[in-house]
């Protein structure tokens, strides 16, 4: 392990950690990009119940949570009111995506850093909720991206027991997270339409696991968690919620693709500009959610293929650490990752553990 690489990851942070939740805390919902809880009312509902029943939280919404989507889209500001107004409350403890879309980017202007860093809460949500866990991260907050209400708490036919156990040891226990192991009990990117109620007591298709790709690598190397749904993180350079390079130096990078599928070459075009701005080697790791869409599992080799060739054979970071085909963002079951905490990547062993707790005791 590179002892400069981890003082720098650690240097880079300076994070603040969010009070852990604990049964009877209530959580807010808001909408911050697509309204799909205004239109699927009744999937939002069952996101709600089964986060409710499970864990002992009392789920809210926020003024707008389930406003029409045309309207949730001429209106950023007043989702970003929402977001503002979720972090202001000190009765709330937690804040969970609705659901993904694409244009959170327009609540930008709108946003508080402030307020978000000194109402520290758990915010919660994958895919284009990025965009709130890039400003939390500015801000100094641990954010964490996992599973929102319509997609990861409304599974169909019930919660997966290996997201539920995610979420407790990451949002509700003290301790590290510690060693995070891949999902055994099979994968789905299914999509059932939402449209049909009779749906949401059938179980989707699983695929059977297989072993997270270890595409290369040697040794032990730490940093500070970084990343989210590709292309929506992506969106953010330029603009001054991209990463600084100190927030850089140092990171375990961690990216997935959406349900769009972004062809392979996509994924590699982003890669090699990171590397001509010098982002890639400075990182510790890279870890690679299993491809988001209706991609066949027999062309997730093209990914890998993809970034190994941007990352070894054309910039030479051959000891880099890889690993591609890990369960997050869009794949069910799927584990939870805190921004700005410290994780261990072991090529020796093959192991991926968090070091840290994402969250503190609070009051």
């Amino acid at each position: 392990m590179s002892d400069s690489r981890t003082a720098a990851s650690l240097l880079a942070t300076g994070m603040v950690k969010p009070p852990r939740l604990r049964r009877g805390d209530t959580v807010a919902t808001v909408s911050l990009s697509w309204g799909g809880a205004g239109k699927f009312p009744e999937r939002y509902n069952t996101g709600k119940r089964q986060l409710q029943d499970e864990f002992g939280l009392r789920v809210i919404e926020c003024p707008h949570t389930m406003a029409d989507p045309d309207w949730l889209w001429r209106n950023p500001r007043a989702r970003a009111d929402d977001l503002m107004t979720a972090f202001a409350d000190p009765a709330v403890r937690g804040i969970v995506s609705t659901i993904g879309g694409d244009d959170s980017i327009r609540l930008l202007p709108y946003l508080d850093l402030q307020v978000i860093r000194s109402n520290p809460k758990v915010v919660l949500g994958f895919s284009d909720t990025t965009i709130c866990h890039m400003a939390c991260f500015k801000a100094g907050l641990v954010s964490f991206y996992g599973p929102a209400i319509m997609a990861g708490f409304a599974e169909n036919g019930g919660l997966f027991p290996y997201m539920v156990a995610a979420i407790r040891r990451t949002l509700f226990e003290r301790e590290p997270v510690g060693i995070v192991e891949p999902n055994q009990d099979g994968w789905t990117a299914e999509v059932l339409n939402w449209d049909i109620p009779e749906n949401q007591n059938r179980r989707r298709t699983l695929h059977s696991c297989e072993v997270w790709n270890w595409l290369q690598g040697t040794g032990v190397h730490r940093g500070h968690l970084l990343g989210g749904c590709f292309e929506v993180f992506d969106w953010l350079r330029g603009t001054e919620y991209w990463p600084s390079p100190e927030s850089w130096r140092g990171a375990i990078l961690f990216l997935e693709t959406s349900e769009d599928a972004p062809p392979p070459s996509q994924l590699g075009y982003a890669l090699r500009v990171y590397g001509a701005m010098g982002v890639l080697q400075g990182l510790s790791a890279i870890l690679l959610g299993r491809p988001g869409g209706d991609i066949p599992p027999r062309q997730f080799d093209n990914y890998d293929r993809i970034v190994q060739e941007v990352t070894s054979k054309e910039l030479g970071l051959t000891d880099l650490p890889i690993i591609t085909g890990m369960d997050f963002g869009h794949t069910d079951p799927m584990f939870v990752l805190p921004y700005g905490v410290l994780a261990e990547v072991d090529c020796n062993r093959r192991l991926f553990s968090i070091l840290e707790s994402g969250v503190a005791d609070g009051a």
